[in-house]
């Protein structure tokens, strides 16, 4: 056991019952030990504040960094995504003789039921639709 240093201390009555309190919680023989704790946890509490001062801006560069190369990756997915659609789309008109009232009608449809699905619309479930059932 190393040597230990004598410290007077005054504390409220308070206090002093939350470490008798607390004390067998936090699996200390005696009140000096939970103390020792107390402090050593205080003092990395506190040693974590300071390194608050420099860690925030590296850490949120990183994480700036990491978000803005997901935002391109989707961003060109998209790009990808509404190509593909465009090329169905004008592949599908050119079969299709369908009025303008009709495809506002279906428009409107398809509004609603992305909205009822949250986006979860298959086209299965179109298949269905146009079939009535």
């Amino acid at each position: 056991m190393s040597e230990k240093v004598r410290l007077h201390l005054r504390l409220t009555p308070e206090t002093y019952q939350l470490i008798g309190e607390y004390t067998p919680k936090d699996n200390c023989t005696t009140a000096n030990d939970f103390v020792e704790h107390a402090v050593e946890f205080y003092v990395g509490y506190l040693s974590a504040e300071d390194c608050m001062r420099f860690l925030p801006p590296s850490l949120a560069t990183a994480v700036r960094g990491t978000i803005q190369d997901t935002e391109n990756h989707i961003c060109r997915l998209l790009f990808k995504l509404a190509v593909e659609l465009d090329m169905m789309m004008n592949v599908l008109a050119s079969e299709l003789d369908i009025t303008p009232e009709a495809l506002e009608k279906l428009r409107g449809r398809c509004i609603q039921e992305v909205k009822r699905t949250g986006g979860g619309i298959t086209f299965k479930d179109a298949v269905r639709y146009q079939r009535g059932e």
